[in-house]
């Protein structure tokens, strides 16, 4: 698998998984009433993360927005917080994305940049990914243990609670989108490889000269002064010389 090739498919199906996810959190079809005791009904109710609506037999709906935050339950204002965390996270990761593609060149931007930015979306799809199945897991759980709550109350003949809610399609939506969003990050993350540029194994060799490099330096001219040691005899004597190092007067050997 080539590395566009696999960067495009991670694209494409996170895109497809935030998409998802925004669709999913836009729903009102997160819980809807339960009808298997009460198959005919003239009023169908149904919820979503941002209103409750309901459905009359003639056709009529009605949705009323949650005018409170505070009144919520913890757990459903998480839900809440999950699905947008993943939404902005998915979209910053697809515009990282765009720039990261090895088929588009902007300017003079080397492939270890295009790598570091595959890598980062790769991991804002991932991360997405797992807010939305998050979200969606945490609030079909709470469906699951309100619904055994409402079965309990009504066998024991406390009908408090008449309404039981099971899982919407927004549910569905959200675990698929979900899903779709980690794959794609996955994708991303090993097309990251494919980028990085190889490491050049060859190593330098210096070369050094089989001599010594050899100066020489001219001093200045101090006069003919011959080898006396091959005149030394057994009555040489050397005449005293000055402080500079020359004698004060000429030797009788110097003319020999």
């Amino acid at each position: 698998m080539s590395t566009t090739f696999c960067q495009v498919m991670g694209f494409l199906v996170s895109s497809l998984g935030i998409a998802g996810s925004i669709v999913a959190t836009a729903m009102d079809m997160w819980s809807t009433q339960d009808l298997y005791d009460n198959p005919v009904t003239a009023v169908f109710q149904y919820q979503g993360l941002w209103r409750s609506c309901v459905r009359q037999s003639s056709g009529f709906t009605e949705c009323r927005p949650y005018f409170t935050i505070l009144g919520l339950p913890a757990m459903f204002q998480a839900v809440r917080a999950l699905m947008i965390v993943g939404i902005v996270l998915g979209i910053l990761g697809l515009l990282v994305c765009i720039f990261a593609m090895k088929c588009i060149r902007i300017g003079s931007m080397e492939d270890s940049a295009k790598a570091n930015m595959t890598l980062t979306s790769g991991i804002m799809f991932i991360v997405a990914g797992l807010c939305a199945i998050t979200g969606v897991s945490v609030f079909a759980n709470m469906l699951v243990t309100n619904f055994w709550m409402s079965t309990s109350n009504m066998y024991q003949g406390m009908q408090n609670v008449q309404n039981r809610y099971t899982f919407g399609s927004a549910l569905f939506v959200g675990w698929v989108a979900g899903g779709l969003a980690l794959v794609g990050g996955i994708m991303m993350c090993l097309a990251c490889r494919g980028l990085v540029p190889e490491e050049s194994r060859y190593k330098a060799v210096s070369y050094n000269a089989s001599g010594r490099n050899i100066s020489y330096r001219t001093g200045p001219y101090k006069g003919y002064e011959p080898d006396t040691k091959t005149r030394k005899g057994a009555g040489y004597e050397e005449p005293p010389r000055s402080e500079d190092g020359r004698r004060p007067y000429p030797s009788k050997y110097d003319y020999v």
